[in-house]
């Protein structure tokens, strides 16, 4: 697998794999993403295909500069404006009316287009260097573990991607938070790396619930996603140990636990700390020679009610 750092040079080599219809998988401060040129459905098509992602689940497309967006999408409003300005760059996806020249593969059909502006450097360096929007999903098989590191993408696709640029760990570990405005209300369409409240007490709006509608209108909001191959199994508090099964704490535990086959995701209940550690050490709890993985519930506040939702849908596979 061709993974490489995220130099001046590599990333020029990158970018013309993107403009040659290719993938590229590359960093952002939430996700790696797996990257092809958002206009060209032959090579979003190259997505679902190496993902084996079900063509009714839209993708994000990735911009450098917000001036970009109205090469895509309908020009924004104020409210829209507001966000961008706030939280750009950053980890929020905000969904918006597509113009044309987005293929239909890209939003699933639908009319809308979820669009972001990542803060990673080596992200923003790609997308300039490749001139088009880069539709990137997570890097990972549809419905696994989202990887926070180059070696996941690489255990993961394999060979299905041209190259993987190699930006170190992601330092917050969670997917976007998304977003939509309709008829001046504001809709939280997935929890992610800005807390709902962060957003509200910017806006002075409430974030509603949509009901889900036939077609997602952006990624995550599946049933079951985001699932290691191993069992999940949520617990407010982990009480007893057994024999064939990893652990998950959010702290520090007060009682003995198996070191080799645990892992804790802040020691003192950072939040943060524990979105950045989330997938990271699911994966490895994953790669044991166990049957089970044990999960203590977080706090459902700030970051915590996006990393309850993957926990969740982590354990939905299941149900």
């Amino acid at each position: 697998m061709n993974i490489v750092n995220t130099t001046e040079e590599n990333i020029k080599k990158a970018a013309e794999i993107i403009k040659n219809g290719g993938l590229v998988a590359f960093p952002t401060e939430t996700v790696y993403g797996l990257g092809a040129d958002a206009l060209n459905p032959v090579a979003a098509a190259g997505i679902f295909e190496a993902k084996k992602r079900p063509f009714f689940d839209p993708l994000i497309v990735h911009i450098a500069e917000i001036s970009h967006v109205e090469k895509i999408a309908e020009k924004p409003g104020p409210k829209v404006l507001k966000l961008m300005d706030r939280f750009w760059p950053g980890p929020l996806t905000i969904v918006l009316s597509k113009k044309d020249i987005v293929p239909d593969i890209v939003t699933s059909g639908i009319p809308t287009v979820a669009v972001r502006m990542p803060v990673h450097p080596a992200a923003l360096a790609l997308i300039r260097a490749a001139e088009t929007p880069i539709a990137a999903p997570s890097a990972n098989r549809f419905g696994c573990l989202s990887p926070t590191t180059a070696e996941h993408v690489s255990s993961q696709l394999g060979d299905s991607v041209d190259m993987i640029l190699d930006g170190g760990p992601c330092s917050i570990g969670i997917e976007s938070t998304i977003i939509k405005i309709m008829n001046n209300r504001f809709y939280l369409l997935r929890p992610g790396g800005i807390a709902p409240e962060e957003i509200e007490d910017f806006t002075g709006e409430i974030l509603l619930s949509e009901p889900q509608g036939e077609k997602p209108e952006a990624p995550g909001q599946l049933p079951y996603h985001y699932s290691p191959e191993k069992q999940v199994i949520l617990t407010d508090k982990i009480t007893r140990i057994e024999e064939r099964s990893g652990y998950l704490f959010f702290r520090s535990p007060d009682m003995s636990y198996p070191e080799n086959r645990s892992k804790i995701l802040s020691a003192n209940g950072d939040l943060r700390e524990a979105a950045a550690n989330l997938f990271s050490h699911l994966h490895r709890l994953d790669m044991l020679d166990i049957d089970k993985i044990y999960v203590e519930r977080v706090e459902g506040s700030g970051l915590g009610v996006a990393i309850m939702d993957r926990l969740k849908k982590a354990s939905m596979k299941y149900i």
